[in-house]
């Protein structure tokens, strides 16, 4: 799959939504990706997971024994990532502010795991949900994502593979452009803002 085609299944989706908005990582954005609504059809879900395993290299691929995600927002690509690669699924959540396998999940000790998340910006929560998964004895060989915003700047600490990556600005609460500062930000994303 090609970036436009990619883009292409985000605005057919309404994914791609333009205004004001305040990302989960406290920073400000004329340009929001609602992941949920792209992944929101099961064979749209399907396909752009297929497209993101392809983009891993095979040794990678050969190597991974279990797909974890964070929750909420990694849970659908994450489950998708575990069907394309043949693989189980879990994912990590927060009941108490930090990262954690609940459920009954677990994981080896030495697993080979594939982190996935559905967007990256900071990376603030992928290295929170690799600092999980390695705490429950797994081994995170790679991270993967549909969208890296940092065009390519974040450092997960493993090797990072996005189905593409965006540039769309983002900016500090104090260095807001005009057009922004002018209209209220939205906050639309799950993650509860710090």
């Amino acid at each position: 799959m090609q970036d436009d085609e990619i883009l292409s299944e985000f605005r057919a989706s309404q994914a791609l939504l333009e205004g004001h908005f305040l990302l989960s990582s406290g920073r400000h954005s004329a340009h929001y990706l609602q992941c949920a609504r792209v992944l929101m059809d099961p064979m749209r879900a399907s396909r752009l997971a297929a497209a993101l395993a392809a983009k891993l290299p095979r040794d990678v691929r050969q190597q991974i024994q279990k797909v974890v995600s964070p929750a909420m927002g990694g849970v659908i690509i994450g489950h998708e990532m575990g069907r394309a690669l043949g693989v189980e699924a879990l994912f990590v959540e927060r009941p108490t502010g930090t990262f954690e396998l609940r459920r009954g999940f677990s994981l080896a000790q030495g697993e080979k795991v594939l982190m996935v998340e559905d967007v990256v910006t900071t990376g603030l929560s992928s290295r929170e949900a690799i600092k999980a998964i390695e705490e429950a004895g797994g081994e995170v060989i790679a991270g993967a994502a549909l969208v890296d915003r940092s065009a390519g700047a974040v450092d997960l600490g493993v090797p990072f593979y996005p189905l593409v990556q965006l540039n769309f600005p983002t900016y500090a609460p104090d260095e807001l452009p005009p057009e922004l500062a002018a209209t209220p930000a939205i906050k639309p994303g799950s993650r509860a803002q710090a």
